[in-house]
């Protein structure tokens, strides 16, 4: 996975918000040991597998396989590298080939996995089901941010450089897999040439 080699990897900002920084995120096994993932954040802050109110993460897939189940969890699923996959989602076929497009799954339902052409590697976003809704999209070019107080802000670059100008601080430039969480009241103005995922988190 590019964007991913060593150093440290949170950074404060000011007015409301940190930045997350690709580098130096430690990979850990899937739940069914079928993959790897690198997380980006999830809240509570050092939740596990079972017990994340919400999650956002990157994972490495290198072969065919079954998805790890999370009963009561819905998912956001974003092809971010790669050709795509064939999924098989509760005995229903559902191909995955388009880059940067959002689709959604229900975490609990049996998902198998078929590489179209080689390794993959996916923006996952996961929310428990009724407690932590979310909404993904990706968007280039410029747009202004807006989360009001009770809102959590996921910024993350897929693709090339982002640069966010907030209404408070510095302007900050995000590299590919970098990530801004804003929890406070948070405005600022995105400009990427690229990919990048918005996640709101209600």
């Amino acid at each position: 996975m590019s964007g991913a080699p060593g150093g440290a990897g949170e950074v404060g900002g000011a007015g409301g918000f940190r930045v997350l920084r690709a580098a130096g995120r430690t990979a850990t096994a899937w739940k069914n040991g079928g993959g790897v993932t690198r997380e980006i954040a999830a809240r509570p802050e050092g939740a596990g597998t079972g017990d994340f109110a919400w999650r956002a993460s990157l994972a490495e897939v290198a072969a065919d396989g079954p998805f790890s189940a999370f009963p009561g969890v819905d998912r956001t699923l974003t092809l971010a590298e790669g050709a795509g996959m064939d999924l098989t989602v509760a005995g229903a076929h559902r191909l995955v080939d388009e880059r940067f497009a959002p689709q959604d799954f229900a975490g609990d339902e049996p998902t198998d996995c078929r590489l179209l052409d080689g390794p993959v590697v996916n923006f996952n976003v996961m929310y428990r089901r009724g407690a932590a809704p979310a909404e993904t999209a990706v968007v280039r070019g410029r747009l202004t941010l807006d989360a009001p107080p009770g809102e959590t802000l996921l910024i993350v670059a897929l693709e090339g450089p982002a640069r966010l100008e907030p209404a408070e601080g510095p302007p900050v430039t995000l590299d590919p897999y970098d990530a801004v969480l804003a929890e406070d009241p948070f405005t600022a103005l995105v400009r990427t040439s690229g990919r990048t995922a918005l996640v709101r988190f209600r």
